[in-house]
């Protein structure tokens, strides 16, 4: 008996396109007290103009969205990598530096995995974060989808997920805008300029 082998995605890798209509990008309010930002894996050494260099660019936008975060007195997290050995926090770039205060994880892809972050945020009143950061394929995506599944609503601005490649960025962007379930319901797309404050 034959079998007809079907093409895999490896098989017709060259023929596969994009999606010719990007992903819509929305206008967000947040409620300073209870939205807490995220700034994932922002490791000094790897936001350079020569190692990362859409990071290194990146880090002046994200530091504003950042100050305007402390003025309002939002909740904002750090993390680093589950690799680092150096003193927590300390390996982070100095543009997004944590000051006194604010918390530092060291984790895997999944900044909740075996912690108590989420805890923390319940504690202080959070439903809905904005998640940034310099992994999007990994640390941005499966965090998100971390917190879509432990209840919270997520807003993740196009330009604060840098990566190596643009095709990581636009993979990622496609899969929060059109992934199943809490995906496409309580994750936005949205950018950094999009991003106001209520009160």
């Amino acid at each position: 008996m034959s079998t007809v082998k079907s093409p895999t995605v490896i098989d017709e890798w060259q023929s596969i396109r994009a999606p010719e209509t990007p992903p819509a990008i929305t206008p967000v309010k947040v409620d300073p007290a209870k939205t807490a930002l995220f700034l994932l894996d922002f490791l000094r050494d790897v936001c350079t103009p020569s190692f990362r260099p859409r990071a290194a660019a990146a880090l002046p936008r994200l530091q504003a969205l950042l100050q305007d975060a402390r003025k309002r007195g939002m909740t904002v997290v750090h993390t680093t990598t589950s690799a680092s050995t150096v003193a927590l926090g300390s390996d982070l770039a100095d543009a997004v530096k944590p000051i006194e205060g604010e918390r530092i994880y060291k984790a895997p892809f999944n900044k909740f995995f075996d912690n108590d972050l989420a805890q923390y945020l319940r504690g202080r009143g959070i439903d809905t974060i904005i998640i940034t950061g310099t992994s999007p394929n990994g640390c941005v995506l499966f965090t998100v989808a971390g917190a879509l599944l432990l209840g919270f609503n997520v807003l993740v601005p196009i330009d604060g997920m840098p990566a190596k490649t643009l095709y990581q960025e636009q993979f990622v962007a496609w899969q929060i805008a059109n992934g199943p379930g809490g995906f496409s319901r309580l994750a936005k797309l949205t950018s950094l300029a999009d991003i106001s404050f209520a009160g």
